[in-house]
């Protein structure tokens, strides 16, 4: 963070004043301003615009979801956490569904706190920066989150948007990781007629499947071990508004099954409940996987995909819009100047340029965006040249391309030296174990299974099946990596797998993949 994000508590109790203020005062550069009652709270909502309140649901004087009415009335899009001592609270309920964020319990716990203070920072976030079209011609340091490019793949996404941000049809949109889903999704939001009203964005690979439910549409006290008070979920929270699901291909069938109903009825069951619980939630999906093949390999419902697919966005790879990386190249030095006070740096020398313009990018803009971060901060200079791009870039193999020189001098007019020599890359993936390292993606790869199993035999092994399982797995990962040249979300298609589990085999395994260079004289 930037700045001080200021959180106000409203609460009439000092001792839950202190226990917030202390526990969110400096972490994260958060600063807690308080009020002991609401006409207080109001004026502060009004005068110091805090990014988020904590508002206790029962104070002198005043209704808490009369108060929570009127700090909306001020500011539509703050994310409010109600405080409460009754779990079972009706006001509380009734609040999230009009639009609050979510609410602690008390006794308060720090960390709780400053779990739900973050989150709700960053939801607003979310709601407040702007996502605007740039073409690549503005000056000037830019504010907010941006698609940038004029290809004509671009310009298609952005007619999508505007074609169908007003309607309430379920969007789906696919693209690559790091293509830019979530901000289709938020530039969706922002030209509907459901921009002031609540959103949330769920990554449905990030959370465990036995959790997800739970996450989305809310439990019942003592639906399961853990269930110690009612939850209410995020199609719930998002009453009136829109959800947006990343990651829809890994979410599991049972959770697709209650997304299908609310999708049919607008209605559904908490975990561990009977009432039927009715909301009015647009929902936004993303993917990067082929759904139709998860439909043939019965892992995603075909029902629902038809229902998701009321209208596709098909967000292009970088390496299909080549033309668009000068600007965007240009947007992120800008923006990278600007938040990191790299002053000096000037722009881009033509070698390093032609460098990125011919990378072919598997993580798409995010990784882009990375580079140039990490670029400028190797720069001691004023020009980014070679050297202080990351080895990846710097040393991979070159993809034709035909822009010219002149866009290249857009950046600086700096020169790298020549050279006679051109770098060729080899890759390999490589497991390290515990006690070894060894290459096993070679042809000569010495494993074999007969001697393995009779040496496990011999030290008396009671987990054969196990390991021998593992030693196949292990070589089956490190394969499939080494064939997708390292990129995960290739490997998790050709398995058939989700991408989480590619990424827990590859902690699991400690797989690494490797690069090595050689130069040869041309």
């Amino acid at each position: 963070m930037d700045h001080l994000t200021q959180v106000l508590i409203i609460d009439d109790d000092r001792t839950v004043r202190k226990i917030v203020s202390t526990g969110l005062t400096g972490y994260c550069d958060i600063s807690v301003i308080q009020a002991e009652d609401g006409d207080v709270g109001l004026e502060l909502v009004e005068s110091e615009k805090p990014s988020v309140v904590l508002l206790d649901v029962f104070l002198p004087n005043h209704n808490g979801l009369e108060l929570f009415r009127k700090i909306r009335a001020l500011d539509r899009k703050i994310p409010i956490i109600f405080i409460t001592a009754d779990l079972s609270s009706e006001t509380a309920i009734q609040a999230m569904r009009a639009g609050a964020f979510d609410y602690l319990s008390k006794p308060l716990e720090i960390a709780q706190i400053r779990s739900l203070t973050l989150s709700a920072i960053r939801a607003r976030r979310l709601m407040d920066e702007p996502v605007a079209f740039e073409l690549g011609e503005g000056e000037g340091e830019s504010k907010g989150d941006r698609f940038v490019g004029k290809s004509k793949a671009m310009i298609e996404v952005y007619k999508s948007i505007g074609r169908v941000a007003a309607e309430k049809v379920p969007v789906l949109i696919r693209g690559e990781s790091g293509s830019g889903k979530e901000l289709v999704a938020r530039a969706l939001v922002q030209h509907s007629d459901r921009a002031e009203k609540p959103f949330v964005a769920v990554n449905c690979a990030a959370i465990p499947d036995q959790l997800l439910e739970s996450e989305l549409f809310g439990h019942e006290k003592g639906a399961f071990t853990g269930a110690e008070r009612r939850r209410i979920g995020r199609f719930e929270q998002c009453h009136g508004g829109t959800i947006f699901l990343d990651e829809i291909g890994d979410m599991s069938l049972i959770v697709q099954g209650k997304v299908l109903r609310l999708l049919q009825e607008q209605k559904f069951e908490r975990v561990g409940g009977n009432e039927l619980v009715t909301t009015d939630v647009r929902v936004i999906t993303a993917t990067n996987r082929p759904l139709e093949q998860l439909v043939e390999q019965n892992l995603f419902r075909e029902d629902l995909l038809y229902r998701l697919n009321g209208f596709t966005i098909n967000l292009p790879p970088l390496k299909e819009r080549r033309e668009d990386i000068p600007l965007l190249l240009e947007y992120f030095l800008r923006r990278a100047k600007s938040e990191m006070d790299k002053k000096d740096i000037q722009g881009i020398s033509p070698k390093a340029f032609d460098l990125l313009v011919g990378y072919d990018w598997p993580g798409n803009v995010r990784q882009l965006q990375s580079v140039v971060r990490q670029s400028m901060i190797n720069t001691t200079g004023t020009v980014i040249g070679v050297d202080n791009l990351p080895p990846f870039v710097s040393f991979a193999p070159s993809i034709p391309s035909d822009l010219s020189q002149a866009k290249a001098a857009r950046f600086d007019q700096g020169a790298d030296s020549d050279t006679s020599t051109e770098p060729k890359i080899l890759s390999s993936v490589s497991l390290v174990g515990s006690n070894h390292e060894s290459n096993i993606v070679s042809e000569a790869d010495d494993f074999e299974l007969t001697k393995f199993i009779d040496e496990k035999l011999a030290s008396g092994s009671n987990n054969l099946y196990a390991e021998v399982l593992e030693q196949f797995e292990r070589r089956l990962f490190a394969k499939v990596l080494d064939a997708a040249g390292g990129n995960q979300s290739k490997t998790a298609e050709i398995l058939g797998i989700t991408r989480g589990m590619v990424r827990d085999r590859i902690a699991a395994f400690g797989i690494h993949f490797e690069r090595t260079v050689s130069v040869g004289k041309q």
